[in-house]
Formats: structure tokens, sequence, C-alpha cells
């Protein structure tokens, strides 16, 4: 059974969240005009196509199409369905909803994500108790003071004890009436083989992993000794996954967005340190490499460029050496702080501070000079060693878009190795790959089941959709041109049925105000009609009624002109006896007959 909500009910947590606040949380946008502009979360660009209107309250990527309310993009963004991206705003604003509408099932589906965030919270607070305890939590009190963690980050991350012992989260879920289905999606307690369920994380400081959004999405916890596994991680859930999560975004999204950069680091007490140290613009990857998902959240919510600062151990700098495929397809600038042997971050910034750290930032490596250094490091410089080096860096300097930019790395390789550029250049092309296969021309001619188009059909048709997207455009900013359309049965010539969908519900409820374009989106089911609307009603339209009209007559005229062309057509055709251009023309002249009868 659907759930209703009262568009009044819609209308208003959409009034009160604010689409701009929303986004701005998870894109990094600018404004724009009325407007304002980011990098498109739904698909991958170098300059900005996402557009966002306070104004109208919907939001449109002029790349990909996608477009839309609030709702819409927590949907596409967080994959939830409707409802829990209105429940979601809702709660967050202390909005209620109607719930006499909902079955039993319905109401435990819908609220999944929300008692997983509400429980999670209680867990911290459970969690952070047994550190604060007397007698519980002076082991692991101790250990974080002998680490240098004053109190104020211990109480900003929220840093918990999770006491020794197999039951002690479970006889908590207990008292709180858990059930055993909502216990065990935490994923914090695990099914015992014969009943029953015990504690996953045992006698380890604890970690919360917060969102942008400041809920949290589940926790790690490490050990006081050299026991293993060191670090232990949540497990995937509906509302933590490991390879889109970073640790501290939530505290270092301000900072990241005011200095146009973010600090990559590999564990939870590497971030603390810089986090206490002032260097607030960093987050930690969670137990997982780099993947391109990071990325991309890191390089439209935060920033432009990249700083890894990872071990200066062998397992660290081979980390950095994967990431940096990611950051060159991704085209997100990156650098590579090396410390000195034998130091991590956590450990450094302690020891040496954060002038001394701010100046390893200084010093830090390009990705393309890093993996030359990396691989000359690993192979040396003897003959043998050179051409292992520069089969290393043929596929990375392959991937380089930038003609300049590999020229000159190019040329420092080179340099560095006494090898001929020229050489060093053959290598690159031998790793070209060619497309030897090529698609026959008449290839969609004979695999397409529809009649084919002849190049003027289809530039005809294109202007027409063209036009009409103009006609609907207006017809949502300029709703005292709806009369006349009724009266000249414009519609009645459209050819795309989206745009027919659209203009019909926009004159039984035309557009008053921008406020209420969120509510002729939700009249669709259709995600393809909602980004359509977008699109036509975030693009520059026509307002003054007399262009309007203007518009409207030449479209009528254009249409006459068709049908006379048409009517001539058949009339030559017949008379040369070309029944199959006959047969061709009176189909069409069937199709423009329909279009006028639905």
């Amino acid at each position: 059974m659907p759930i209703h909500i009262p568009e009044e009910k819609l209308s208003e947590i959409r009034n009160t969240a604010n689409i701009t606040d929303i986004i701005s949380e998870r894109v990094v946008l600018k404004k724009a005009g009325k407007d304002h502009v980011g990098l498109c979360p739904f698909h991958s660009e170098k300059t900005p196509s996402f557009t966002v209107s306070p104004a109208k309250q919907i939001f449109h990527c002029f790349g990909c199409g996608a477009g839309g309310d609030v709702f819409s993009f927590l949907m596409k963004h967080e994959g939830i369905n409707f409802f829990e991206a209105v429940q979601s705003l809702a709660r967050r604003y202390g909005i209620a909803l109607p719930e006499q509408n909902m079955s039993v099932s319905q109401k435990k589906a819908v609220s999944l994500r929300q008692q997983l965030f509400d429980l999670n919270r209680q867990v911290m607070s459970y969690y952070a108790g047994q550190l604060a305890g007397r007698s519980s939590g002076q082991k692991c009190r101790t250990y974080l003071e002998k680490r240098g963690f004053s109190q104020e980050i211990i109480m900003q991350f929220g840093l918990g004890f999770a006491p020794d012992g197999w039951d002690n989260l479970v006889r908590f879920f207990r008292k709180l009436n858990i059930s055993k289905a909502l216990a065990e999606s935490t994923g914090l307690v695990v099914p015992r083989e014969n009943s029953g369920f015990y504690d996953r994380f045992r006698n380890r400081v604890m970690f919360p992993i917060f969102d942008v959004t400041n809920q949290i999405i589940g926790f790690g916890g490490r050990v006081f000794d050299d026991s293993k596994p060191k670090y232990l991680n949540s497990p995937e859930t509906p509302i933590y996954h490991k390879s889109r999560s970073l640790y501290g975004a939530q505290a270092a999204k301000n900072k990241a967005r005011e200095t146009g950069c973010v600090y990559i680091v590999e564990g939870y007490f590497d971030l603390l340190a810089l986090h206490q140290h002032g260097v607030t613009n960093t987050v930690a990857t969670l137990g997982t490499s780099l993947t391109a998902e990071h990325i991309s959240v890191l390089r439209r919510g935060f920033a432009q460029k990249a700083f890894l600062v990872f071990d200066s151990d062998e397992a660290g700098l081979k980390a950095a050496r994967r990431s940096i495929p990611l950051f060159m397809n991704a085209a997100m600038d990156a650098a590579v702080i090396v410390l000195p042997k034998g130091y991590d971050p956590d450990s450094f910034i302690f020891e040496f501070g954060r002038g001394a750290f701010e100046k390893e930032s200084e010093n830090a490596v390009g990705m393309v000079e890093f993996l030359i250094e990396f691989s000359i490091k690993s192979n040396g410089l003897s003959m043998e060693g050179k051409v292992r080096v520069i089969a290393d860096l043929q596929q990375p300097l392959l991937e380089i878009k930038d003609n300049v930019a590999r020229s000159i790395y190019v040329k420092y390789l080179s340099e560095r190795l006494s090898v001929d550029e020229n050489a060093i250049i053959e290598k690159i092309k031998s790793g070209k790959k060619r497309l030897n296969q090529v698609l026959p021309n008449n290839w969609l001619k004979h695999n397409n089941d529809e009649p084919s188009l002849s190049e003027n059909d289809l530039l005809i048709e294109s202007e027409m959709i063209r036009v009409e997207k103009q006609i609907v455009s207006m017809m949502l900013k300029s709703p005292e041109i709806l009369p006349e359309i009724k009266k000249r049965r414009v519609l009645d010539y459209f050819s795309d049925k989206r745009l027919i969908e659209i203009a019909n519900i926009v004159l039984k409820h035309p557009i008053y105000a921008d406020e209420d374009l969120p509510g002729l989106m939700n009249r669709f089911e259709s995600l393809d009609h909602r980004n359509m609307i977008a699109s036509l009603a975030i693009s520059e339209g026509c307002r003054d009624l007399n262009i309007c009209e203007q518009l409207l007559s030449q479209f009528m005229n254009g249409i006459q002109r068709r049908q006379s062309t048409l009517v001539s057509q058949i009339k030559s055709a017949q008379e040369s006896n070309d029944e199959e251009l006959l047969f061709e023309l009176l189909r069409k002249k069937q199709e423009q007959s329909v279009n006028r009868l639905r």
C-alpha cells in the first residue's frame, strides 16, 4: 500500500529544510547569480554543470540530466526511497509526519535507517559512559593519556570504551528492549552458532564513525596491545558503506572547503593527532584502501587538492602508490607527504608539532614524481633497474591527458635516469590501445527495428522538440499564456510524450509561484519526468507575454508549413507511382493525426 503524505506537509518540510543547505553538506557549491553551482555528485566532470536554485527549491545537472527537489536529491545521493527521504528531513527538523495510513510492516521498513542512527547514538553514549566509569574505563583513559590525547579531542570525537566480556552490549540492548533483528542490523553484535548473540567489540578503544551530517553510521575499535586484529570496524550495514565512508568527514568538511585542500591519513589516531594540533582538514580511511568513491566524495564535497599522508614504511608507500591512478582518473590534484623514516602522522606531529608538519606539506611530492622516486627506490638505477622503472611509469604517463604535463614528466624521468627522451616516448606510445574494429556505416539501419529517418527528418524532429521544450518552459514560468495554449490546441501538435504529459498537468495545475514547482514534480513517479521538469524550470525562459505569443505563432506556422509540404509530397509520390515513398509519407501523416487525437 503506497504511503500518502499531504502536499502541504511536503511543502512544510521543503521550506524548512532548504535544498541549498542540504546539498551543500554533500557538494561544494559556489554562488553564481541567483543560483549555486558545483561539480555534479552523480557523474564525473571537470567543470561545474550542477545547478541549485534556492528560489525554486530544485536542482538540475546540465551534464547528466539529473534533477528534482530536495527529496529527489537525497533519494539519488543516499540510495533511499521517497518516504525515507521525507522521514529523514522531517526528523531532522522536528516535523511530525502522519502515520495513520501506514501498515505495521511499512512503519518497520521505512524507519530502519532512522532506528539505526538513533541506536548508534545510544551505543556511543554507552561506550562513552564506560570510558568515564571510575573502574571500567581506567585502563582506556590511561592509554589515551599516554598517547597524548586531550579530553577536548576525546569529547569532540565521542571516543569510548568497549569493556572486556562477551555480552556487555547484548545486555545493554536487552535493557533497551531492542529487537533481535534491529540489534543484528547494527553489526555491533554477532549471532552465535546455537542461539543468541555476542559483542563484536570487546576490550577496545571505540571510535564512532560520523557521516557529513553528524549521523553515526558505524564504529571502529582498537586494542591496547599488539594482539590481532589491531583495528576492527563495523561490517557493512544499511547505513554504513566502507567504500565511500571516511572517518572525521564531519569535522574536516568546513576547513577543507575553506583551504581548498584535504589531508588523507590511514588511522584513527593519525586523524585525532592532526585535529588536536589544528590540522582539522583531515580525514582517514576506514580499514580499507582508498576507493574511487572516496575520491569522488572528496572532490565534490570537500576540496580540489588532496595530500596523502601515509606511514613512511613500505606498506604506507605502497598504499600511496595504489591510490595515485585513482586521483589521476578522477582529475583530482594530489600530492604525497613522505615523512621521515620511522614516523607516522600521529608520532610525527606529537614530537615535532604543527609547524614541522606544515613544512613537510610544503615539500609534498607530486603524484608522478612520487611514482618515479618510488620505482627508482624499488628497482635501483642499474641498466635492468632503469628498464623496470620505465615499464612501471608507462601506464601512469599514458593516462595523463595533458600533453604539456606529460612532456614535463617525461623530461624529468629522462634526466633522472639519463635515458633519451625519445626512447621513453616510444615506450609510452607502445602501450596505447588501438581500436581495430569499427562499426560499419550501415549498422544502425540494419539493426534497428524503428524506421530509419533521413538526416533532414532528424534535424526537423530535433528542432520541433527544442521548440516544444521552450513552450513547456514558458508554461511553467508564465501561467498567463495557458489560455492561449488551450485556445490554439498547441499540445495536439507536440511529438514528445513526456512533454505532452507534463504540459497537460501544468494546464490543470498552473505554476503561479516558484515554490509550486516541487509539488508539480511529485505528481510524477517517473524520474525521467522529474528531471525534465527541473531542466525546463531552471533554464532561462520566456516571461514576456508578447514574446511568448510570438513563439506560439512561430510554432503553429511551422506545423502548418510542414503539413502543407507533406500533402504536396504525398501528391507528388502518387503522381510518380513511388509506392515506397508514398507509404512512408502516409505513415507520417497518420502519426500526426494520432498525436492530435491524444
